[in-house]
């Protein structure tokens, strides 16, 4: 099946266009992919087609802020279509009962991350932030701290005291040793460092006191953490 036209109007009955990009995407089908993604830690309970991001970057640009579309995508399992969901979605539109039921599908990285980028977006992400990250689901608890990391990039009329009251959480996820978490909590820190000299000097202070603390997982997300801030 050839892939949708990129340059027309997407058709109004949304279930025949997310159906349409489905049987697309299933024409993209690679086992070799699937393989390179999961050797990368990409591994998913649902159905997986070894769809590159890039590959999903162009698919979605037609259908941009289609919330809609995004909606019917998340109902279908399959890695592929999630993270499809994720690049048409749009932050405006998006409610706090949408985001707690994606962010609870997600079960790999790749999935949380690529959420966390539209949902760091939303009016309510702050307060999403910062529950998640202090849940014990794995997942749901790397997109709170992917979240804040995300803010700290793209959101730049949000003060500093909105970043800096995310340290806060940053040192009580910092004792997790579970690897997706660690690594998120440790690019929060080192995104809201590296977002202006006085977020840098207090998320070099707060990388210091995680260095004292009894934990592999804090100590090696403060080293990371300051090999990065100090040479800035």
């Amino acid at each position: 099946m050839p892939p949708p036209p990129a340059r027309t109007e997407p058709p109004r009955d949304v279930t025949t266009l997310a159906r349409g990009l489905i049987a697309h995407l299933r024409t993209l089908h690679s086992e070799r992919d699937i393989v390179g993604m999961q050797r990368f830690g990409i591994v998913s309970s649902a159905e997986q087609l070894g769809v590159s991001v890039t590959k999903l970057r162009e698919i979605a640009r037609p259908y941009r802020r289609h919330h809609a579309l995004a909606v019917a995508l998340w109902e279908v399992p399959i890695h592929e279509a999630r993270i499809l969901a994720t690049l048409v979605a749009d932050p405006k539109k998006i409610t706090r009962a949408e985001a707690e039921r994606w962010v609870r599908r997600c079960d790999n990285w790749a999935q949380t991350d690529s959420l966390a980028f539209v949902l760091d977006r939303t009016a309510f992400a702050v307060d999403k932030a910062h529950a998640w990250s202090a849940k014990r689901a794995e997942f749901v608890k790397r997109t709170g701290y992917a979240m804040m990391a995300g803010m700290a990039v793209h959101r730049k009329e949000l003060p500093d005291e909105v970043l800096l009251a995310f340290l806060p959480a940053i040192r009580r996820g910092a004792t997790d040793e579970r690897n997706f978490v660690k690594k998120a909590v440790n690019w929060a820190l080192r995104q809201i460092g590296k977002r202006n000299l006085r977020l840098r000097r207090a998320a070099i202070a707060e990388a210091k006191h995680l260095l004292q603390l009894d934990s592999k997982a804090a100590r090696w997300i403060a080293r990371d953490a300051l090999r990065e801030l100090l040479a800035r």
